[in-house]
């Protein structure tokens, strides 16, 4: 309980700071006359959609041009890369919260790493013998960071791959995958 009281005072202060300052595009710097200034950006994760049936949506605030606050809900989110096969179902759903900094000068797109809290809530059902089902719950609080590469190659679109790794503070999780998980994937995004 403590966590969840702790990301949501985490949270707070961080939407307060990123919406009372004005902001532009990550790249607005840049000499690419294609890109805009804009300040918002919601953006779904489409590999993990199509290959995994997970959904990644995000919302990302930009606070200067290196750097931006990143927010993020995951439905039927997986531990990693894990498939539902072998009676596996996973009924789990996480929020994200992370912030995003910039580097270099590129007229269509740049480099970026982010460190990022995260809290799944759910549990894993499998199939042990027919009929009986053995439930785990994958409830955690994860810590990590990552990096990615964004194209922004039209006024409001920007696309790219990224991937992370983040360190469970679960222990009945990481009894049963392990305590560094790795996420990734593909986002689309549109700015305005």
């Amino acid at each position: 309980m403590k966590k969840l009281v702790f990301f949501t005072a985490f949270l707070f202060i961080l939407v307060s700071q990123g919406f009372s300052q004005q902001v532009i595009s990550s790249s607005s710097g840049s000499n690419n006359p294609f890109l805009g200034q804009y300040s918002n950006e919601v953006k779904i994760n489409f590999a993990n959609l199509l290959a995994l049936g997970s959904f990644e949506g995000g919302y990302e605030r930009f606070l200067s041009e290196s750097h931006s606050l990143d927010f993020q809900l995951l439905i039927n989110d997986r531990f990693g890369f894990n498939a539902e096969n072998d009676g596996k179902k996973f009924k789990t759903n996480s929020v994200q919260t992370g912030l995003n900094f910039y580097f270099g000068k590129g007229t269509s797109g740049r480099f970026y790493i982010y460190p990022f809290v995260k809290i799944r809530f759910g549990e894993l059902e499998e199939s042990t013998a027919p009929g009986a089902v053995s439930t785990t719950d994958l409830t955690s609080f994860i810590l990590g960071a990552g990096a990615g590469y964004k194209w922004e190659v039209s006024n409001h679109f920007a696309f790219g791959p990224y991937l992370s790794l983040g360190r469970e503070f679960s222990e009945i999780a990481a009894n049963r995958f392990t305590a560094i998980e790795l996420n990734g994937g593909f986002s689309l995004g549109y700015r305005f």
